[in-house]
């Protein structure tokens, strides 16, 4: 009888001993694929990324694309790019979907750039803007010698958008005055961003 229960007893401790055992292996496992899953997120966020730079190259690199015309795209984890902004030219709208179809790795794009009305008045204020902000002797002259100069002025009924990169703050408000200076401008918004805020973003 006390053979027995000495038998049982230790039985009972090996199913114990046995049941940690599984438990410990299941933890070890299951820590790996925490980590593979990890590592595969921050694999696709730098495809994303990557993707995301060679998108804003090809735009940039449109022939027609100028100071008087935004354009930006969305990329998504799918493969997706969605490209938006304001052009002057229809045929702006049309080749920039055309150069991000052909990047590696987008599989789908969406065009939602608008194609700005044609206007007389908004032409004359386009170059009057221009004028005030890339005046010679402005300290803003310095963006002007670019070949698509970073501030980029865009012009729906009479209504005024700022859009792009400077140096500093003190630029921003510069070109939000100049702006603002110019008869027959009937409001005018502010989106400059400053460069060390945008590359900390990125």
């Amino acid at each position: 009888m006390f053979r027995l229960l000495i038998s049982a007893m230790t039985a009972i401790a090996i199913v114990i001993s046995a049941g940690s055992s599984t438990a410990t292996l299941a933890q070890k496992d299951h820590k790996p694929q925490v980590s593979q899953q990890k590592s595969r997120e921050d694999m696709d966020a730098r495809v994303v990324r990557s993707l995301a730079r060679e998108v804003r190259h090809e735009l940039a690199m449109l022939p027609y694309y100028g100071v008087f015309d935004w354009l930006e795209g969305e990329v998504k984890a799918d493969g997706t790019v969605i490209l938006r902004g304001q052009v002057v030219r229809p045929t702006t709208k049309s080749d920039a979907a055309g150069r991000v179809k052909d990047v590696e790795g987008v599989e789908r794009v969406v065009n939602e750039i608008e194609v700005l009305p044609l206007s007389p008045n908004d032409d004359r204020l386009r170059l009057a803007v221009y004028r005030a902000i890339f005046d010679w002797n402005s300290p803003l002259f310095r963006y002007a010698t670019q070949a698509v100069p970073p501030i980029h002025i865009i012009v729906k009924n009479g209504n005024v958008t700022l859009k792009g990169v400077v140096a500093n703050k003190t630029d921003s408000n510069l070109a939000n005055i100049k702006a603002n200076g110019v008869p027959g401008v009937f409001s005018v918004r502010n989106e400059l961003r400053i460069e060390n805020e945008t590359e900390a973003r990125k």
